[in-house]
């Protein structure tokens, strides 16, 4: 790629063409209404980085069994619905492009925030080493719930429904969560996937329900307002498998079909990644360029001149900004000045009002 192509270059990305290069990252703040709504809080907050070339979405629960964490989203009920036109509205006044995340946790659940206080479901009944985020504190993981062979094409046809409730919000596109140690990526890895049927066992079994998947939001969609992301080098969630060059080679392999708007990974360098797990192989995008066949988005820490870098170098063609865009909602105009970064609040990452989510001073305001 020539060294030509940098953050403020613009870009086509599936069925759009984007300003910028730069995207803001799916972040969950935990800001939801109690019954998991957006609300006007949260379009402001999104509207504020709508100069970002993409936004993708905090993470959204596809079901009420897909919740794993207080106050987060959902996006399986007309109140949602509506309050998700919200954010849309909000963004599109200020000529941004969103992206709804699709989000299902499998086992990082527990009973309390579950219908019925039911067990979390996963892959196999393998409680994962750690704790669970609940109303009450952080709580020990469960044993979860094998799903039964005939309970998948119900959660597949959730993913569907949740995508077309995206395309009812006034979206521009979703991006199916399959990293990080949650549903989908439970079936893939074997350390959580113990299954003997035929989402079990062989590499192509595990990928069978993420394809599933990826086949009914894509039939509402179209391939080229879709994304997909993974994380292959992630143990975060307690994830393992014994051999993730092989598996992920043949999922982006796979995901090619689609012909999706990108492909969104995870980088080794990312706190829970294979940096810190000296028996798992690191797995940079750069590895899979050869492999997927339309536009990579990296996420991993970066800044603004490791961004360009990995962008001249070709390993990316946009790069997913997460805590710099918390503490900076005007990201692209700084880095085109070459401006000083606000420092994020950690305490405030979670939970909360407008401290932390909506207060933090653009360049225009800190010059006024």
């Amino acid at each position: 790629m020539s060294s030509n192509v940098h953050l403020l270059s613009p870009v086509k990305v599936g069925a759009y063409e984007l300003p910028n290069r730069i995207v803001m990252a799916p972040l969950t703040r935990n800001r939801a209404s109690a019954g998991k709504v957006p609300q006007s809080l949260n379009a402001t907050y999104y509207a504020q980085r709508s100069s970002a070339g993409l936004i993708i979405s905090e993470a959204t629960q596809i079901s009420p069994q897909g919740v794993g964490y207080p106050a987060t989203p959902g996006i399986h009920s007309q109140e949602q619905v509506e309050g998700w036109k919200l954010v849309t509205d909000a963004v599109h006044e200020r000529g941004g492009k969103i992206f709804l995340q699709l989000w299902h946790v499998g086992r990082i659940s527990h009973p309390s925030l579950q219908p019925d206080g039911a067990l979390p479901v996963a892959p196999s009944a393998i409680a994962p080493a750690g704790e669970a985020s609940t109303y009450e504190g952080q709580k020990p993981f469960v044993t979860p719930r094998a799903l039964e062979i005939t309970e998948i094409p119900g959660i597949v046809e959730d993913y569907r429904r949740a995508a077309q409730n995206a395309l009812d919000a006034g979206f521009d596109g979703v991006e199916i969560h399959g990293a990080n140690g949650y549903l989908l990526d439970q079936f893939l890895q074997d350390g959580a996937n113990q299954r003997t049927d035929e989402y079990g066992g062989s590499v192509e079994n595990r990928s069978r329900f993420l394809l599933e998947v990826t086949e009914a939001v894509t039939g509402v969609w179209g391939g080229d307002r879709v994304g997909v992301r993974l994380s292959p080098s992630g143990t975060f969630n307690d994830m393992q498998d014994s051999d993730p060059q092989t598996l992920f080679d043949y999922v982006i392999g796979a995901l090619n079909r689609f012909g999706l708007a990108y492909l969104h990974l995870v980088e080794p360098r990312v706190p829970g990644m294979s940096l810190e797990e000296p028996n798992r192989p690191d797995l940079p995008s750069s590895h899979f360029r050869s492999i997927f066949n339309g536009t990579i988005i990296s996420a991993g820490g970066h800044d603004r001149d490791s961004g360009n870098a990995l962008l001249a170098e070709g390993s990316a063609d946009l790069i997913a900004y997460g805590r710099l865009y918390i503490a900076n909602p005007d990201l692209p105009e700084r880095f085109a000045a070459n401006a000083s970064l606000n420092t994020p609040d950690r305490s405030t990452f979670y939970g909360g009002t407008e401290q932390g989510y909506i207060d933090y001073p653009t360049l225009e305001l800190q010059s006024a």
